[in-house]
């Protein structure tokens, strides 16, 4: 095998889709990802929609700040969290599809 054109991911940049990786990989999170597609809401409303403590609710937000995949934006006396990076909804939409196709038992192409 000829294995001089194979190139290898970056090792810092594997190190930071490990950590993208990792926060995708919980539930809430990807359900506040989902549900921020949609539409901007505040803490309130993602609480209300998940029925999860706010704190919890708060500190998923937070880790999905720090990665900038969500941000806020203020109006008048309330924050409304959006999500920041709408391609990142490519790997979530595109690993539940994967996801469907492994509980149904399916291939990609039935």
């Amino acid at each position: 095998m000829n294995s001089k054109n194979i190139k290898l991911i970056d090792q810092k940049m594997l190190l930071e889709t490990q950590k993208i990786l990792s926060l995708l990989k919980n539930p809430v999170r990807l359900q506040i990802l989902h549900i921020l597609s949609q539409k901007s809401l505040r803490v309130s409303d993602i609480v209300e929609l998940l029925n999860l403590d706010q704190s919890l609710i708060s500190h998923h937000l937070s880790e999905l700040r720090k990665y900038q995949l969500v941000s806020t934006k203020r109006d008048g006396k309330s924050i409304y969290y959006e999500l920041d990076d709408p391609h990142i909804l490519d790997i979530v939409n595109e690993t539940l599809e994967h996801a469907n196709h492994v509980l149904r038992g399916k291939k990609h192409d039935e």
